[in-house]
């Protein structure tokens, strides 16, 4: 009987001993599924910030101090602080919220100086720069891997400060990556609950990293297309007033026809062309291309036809009119930057063309030679400098007028050197020579006849090349009879 009462409480020991385990079993899966939950909610909430900080269109430094900031709200953590991996190599810190250690011993004499300590420390961090592999941060910055310090006192790795409010006991540091490209290091220091950090409280400070490296690229992003859309737009722009100052249509001058082509390899072009009259039997004509591509090299342009155009009518003379135009363009050109410029003037009456050339592609003149009675294809322009390259007095003297015939019959191209420079397949270019030819051969034909037949034979000779350079082409026919439409 006393055995069979002694099994008897035994087994019910053994039973309740079952039910407490379980009990206190179900207590910690329990427990571990509420941190969990609450670690979800933590990391959800860091991400609605995140995007909230991108949505803003913030400068990164206002994006990395946002982080900061949301690093501490999410681990309880004293202090936090973010190192920039530099181009050079170095780490700096460029946010920084609380008392956060810097990265080496602060000197006597600097410490003697603080005023506000936060701020004196948020200066020292973001003042020293250490190399990739150097302590902690370095260490997780060569390796790409965070680290966990449970008790940072007996850690090497940690600097010692005497100051008892920058005491290292604990730390996390886990990388912000890009793409696996790092671009910083996520640091928080000493749990505000004093107890050293976890397994937990990394995990969590590496998630938090991550989605920080997935803000900080979805911010670049976000700006480069802002940045793009607003250069787009700008380029638009640009474009629309290049293309305003470009003739609407070419003067009605007797026995002269005329045609241009203007293609630009990109939405804004450093060519320029521009036919104007000077008088009843008088066209000035220029074909011009600036050093440089882009808005820049447009603006310029605009500023140098609207120059032209006020000096042209003063003076019969295309080289006098390239020397002054050199001193009005002097002031608005910037280092570095310069135009060539073939300026002619065409006068029907004289059967006569003058030609300038300020650094320029030789023009071809295709003209009647009076002993032979043969049509003959010439490179004609005299030398000259770019405008903007040299001082006026140096360019004045180089500048010169070459006077040729024009008679019914002559045919005078000018164009830039997308066209004669334009490659193939092979690399090789299109050439003065096959200008020539095709200029020789077409030079019975209309103005326009001209260019369609020159055009046709440098995208026949480029192929799949394509457009790389801008093409600008004026030709300029000589007739007896004034041209239809």
């Amino acid at each position: 009987m006393i055995l069979f009462l002694l099994g008897g409480i035994i087994g019910a020991s053994l039973v309740y001993a079952f039910y407490w385990r379980a009990q206190r079993e179900a207590a910690r899966v329990e427990e571990e599924k509420q941190a969990l939950l609450e670690e979800r909610q933590i990391v959800l909430d860091y991400m609605h910030t995140m995007v909230d900080a991108v949505g803003e269109r913030l400068p990164r430094e206002e994006l990395f101090q946002r982080i900061v900031h949301a690093a501490i709200l999410s681990t309880g953590a004293l202090s936090a602080c973010i190192f920039e991996k530099g181009a050079d190599n170095m780490m700096r810190g460029v946010a920084v919220e609380g008392l956060f250690p810097p990265h080496r011993p602060i000197a006597d004499t600097a410490r003697m100086k603080m005023g506000s300590r936060a701020k004196f420390i948020e200066q020292v961090l973001k003042s020293e720069s250490f190399p990739v592999g150097e302590g902690v941060v370095g260490r997780v910055a060569a390796t790409g891997q965070g680290l966990l310090v449970v008790s940072a006192p007996d850690d090497p790795r940690i600097v010692k400060h005497s100051d008892p409010a920058l005491v290292v006991y604990s730390v996390i540091a886990a990388p912000i990556l890009v793409h696996k490209k790092l671009i910083g290091v996520l640091c928080v220091c000493n749990a505000a609950d004093g107890l050293p950090f976890t397994e937990t409280d990394y995990s969590l400070v590496a998630t938090l990293a991550e989605q920080a490296g997935l803000a900080v690229h979805n911010a670049d992003f976000l700006n480069l297309q802002v940045d793009k859309q607003r250069l787009d737009l700008d380029l638009a722009l640009a474009s629309n007033v290049q293309r305003m100052l470009l003739p609407k249509e070419m003067p009605k001058v007797a026995t002269l026809d005329m045609d241009a082509r203007y293609l630009a390899a990109q939405k804004v072009s450093g060519d320029l062309y521009d036919v104007f009259k000077l008088s009843r039997d008088c066209v000035g004509l220029a074909v011009a291309d600036v050093s440089g591509k882009g808005i820049s090299a447009s603006l310029l342009m605009a500023i140098c036809r609207t120059t032209l155009r006020r000096i042209a009518p003063l003076d019969n003379s295309p080289a006098r009119v390239l020397a002054e135009l050199n001193r009005a363009l002097a002031g608005d050109m910037r280092e570095g930057m310069y135009i060539t410029m073939t300026y002619a003037v065409v006068d029907a009456a004289r059967n006569e063309v003058t030609i300038a050339r300020a650094g320029h592609e030789l023009s071809l003149l295709v003209r009647r030679d009076p002993k032979t009675g043969i049509f003959v294809t010439d490179y004609v322009g005299a030398d000259g400098m770019p405008l903007g390259m040299v001082d006026p007095e140096l360019f004045d003297q180089v500048i010169t007028d070459q006077k040729l015939d024009f008679a019914p019959g002559s045919a005078l191209v000018l164009y830039t050197d997308g066209l004669t420079e334009a490659p193939n397949a092979d690399e090789k270019e299109f050439g003065g020579a096959r200008l020539a030819d095709v200029v020789r051969a077409a030079h019975a034909g209309s103005a326009k006849e001209i260019n369609d037949r020159i055009l046709a034979a440098v995208e026949k000779f480029t192929g799949s090349a394509g457009l790389r350079d801008d093409y600008t082409l004026l030709s300029v026919k000589r007739s007896d009879t004034l041209p239809e439409g």
